[in-house]
């Protein structure tokens, strides 16, 4: 959901329509609800507040994709990968951090008993 009001506000800077995606409860698969529907060779852009890993906009992607949608990029507020994000189509950030990583036997939080936290909104 934290993308919807950067979603609409891009597609009204280009003229373009707006609709999004969400996650079916049962399935926890990234779906069109809500009566939106995408046309063969429509073309689409895919408008994400902070990309994490990139798994997300992926599957949007996908899903546009296989709907038969022509997804010519992805944009983000933020890139939290460093960069590193491959989402299956060109990609541009306005900020991009690099945010540390670690195996957990290397974590100098989990060696602290510091509890991990999973980020992003994709299912663990």
């Amino acid at each position: 959901m934290g993308g919807l009001i950067i979603g609409h506000e891009v597609a009204r800077a280009l003229g373009a329509r707006h609709i999004f995606t969400e996650r079916d409860p049962a399935t926890r698969e990234m779906t069109l609800r809500r009566g939106f529907a995408i046309q063969p060779g429509e073309r689409a852009v895919v408008v994400e507040d902070v990309i994490t890993t990139g798994g997300s906009t992926r599957e949007v992607v996908d899903l546009l994709r296989s709907a038969g949608a022509q997804v010519l990029a992805a944009g983000s507020i933020v890139d939290r990968s460093g960069g590193r994000a491959g989402v299956g189509v060109p990609r541009v950030s306005l900020v991009t951090i690099a945010v540390a990583a670690y195996d957990p036997a290397a974590c100098p939080q989990c060696a602290q008993g510091i509890p991990v936290i999973k980020p992003g909104s994709r299912p663990a």
